[in-house]
């Protein structure tokens, strides 16, 4: 553990250095969210482009790294690294041209589907799971285009769950940091992999300050986009972990998933056009304070990523099961809640 501790301090103040020298620049260059729309709930213009941040000191850290070779002696391949790099620099780009020229949704998919497909052909792919039954299931030629809708459904889940101020990165940092214990445990035994996990965990925690409620700067599209692409990663590379990122990212999932069926199939309108009909800010609505309810959905991922790291494949099965029935339930309450203040 202690071989951890350098890279993750290190990690943690390039990115809180980073972080105003960012903002100084988006400042500058008036690449601003302004609370123009109902749904904005800061005062004031916010600098975007915070992704910056975390692409920058993320890539710094793990380059050297991986110029010197700690990277590459279990498990990591170089090719991997440089699928990681190209892909993330796609987001950040896009993601700069969307927060300067606020692109359309179609315009804003090429970028997440271009970042997709680098890691795939990159050589990371969801090859196998375990069968919650016993044994395992080989995927064969549908490894790759699995991997493509896995990495697809993570970056628009974090994107979709950056309403709130810190909720994105907060969770993502829970979920990073998950992963790095998991590649610690005796049968996964990935050290490279948890070192890459550890740098991510820093590097979002030095930016969390800066993005935490009242924030003084927002991910901005390639930085939630961003954060959700390298977890996804992450979860692929670190074994096929997808049932442990999914228990600690159910709830936004889950939620991420209800809405888009709802717009779609209900309201019968594009699921890309935004509302205030996401979880969080249904815990806004009922009465929570801004830092209260991004706590609130903290917890949730702390409780079920903790449970993770204690669970078998089978038991992991059920707890999945078990978070669909609780996102129901919270679902509920809080509409019920919502409707009984609307009509006070």
């Amino acid at each position: 553990m202690t071989n951890f501790i350098i890279p993750f301090i290190v990690s943690l103040l390039i990115s809180f250095a980073l972080a105003p020298l960012v903002i100084f620049f988006v400042k500058k260059q008036r690449i601003l969210d302004v609370p123009d729309q109902e749904r904005k709930k800061h005062k004031k213009p916010i600098p975007l482009l915070g992704g910056i941040v975390i692409f920058c000191a993320f890539f710094l850290v793990l380059g050297y790294f991986s110029y010197t070779g700690e990277l590459f002696k279990d498990f990591i391949r170089s090719e991997y690294i440089i699928g990681m790099f190209v892909g993330g620099l796609i987001l950040v780009f896009g993601g700069y041209l969307d927060d300067k020229y606020n692109l359309k949704p179609q315009y804003q998919i090429i970028f997440p589907i271009l970042a997709a497909l680098a890691i795939v052909f990159s050589g990371i792919n969801i090859s196998h799971i375990r069968n919650p039954f016993g044994g395992t299931i080989h995927f064969g030629f549908f490894a790759m285009p699995i991997t493509f809708v896995w990495l697809i459904g993570m970056m628009y889940t974090t994107k979709f769950l950056d309403g709130l101020d810190g909720l994105t990165v907060g969770i993502t940092t829970i979920g990073a940091f998950v992963i790095f214990l998991v590649c610690l445990l005796p049968f996964v035994h990935q050290f490279d992999t948890a070192l890459i996990a550890i740098i991510f965990t820093g590097v979002l925690l030095g930016f969390l300050p800066w993005n935490f409620h009242p924030a003084r700067i927002f991910l901005g599209e390639g930085g939630s986009v961003f954060v959700g692409f390298i977890l996804g990663t992450l979860a692929v590379i670190s074994g096929s972990k997808v049932a442990t990122t999914l228990l600690v990212m159910g709830i936004p999932i889950l939620d991420v998933a209800w809405v888009i069926f709802r717009r779609i199939f209900w309201e019968k309108k594009s699921p890309a056009l935004g509302d205030r009909k996401h979880l969080h800010f249904r815990l806004l609505d009922i009465g929570l304070s801004h830092r209260q309810a991004v706590s609130l959905l903290y917890l949730f991922a702390i409780l079920f990523g903790g449970i993770s790291l204690l669970l078998q494949t089978k038991e992991k099965a059920i707890a999945l099961g078990f978070l669909v029935a609780l996102m129901i339930v919270v679902a509920f309450t809080v509409v019920r809640v919502y409707k009984k203040r609307l009509y006070e």
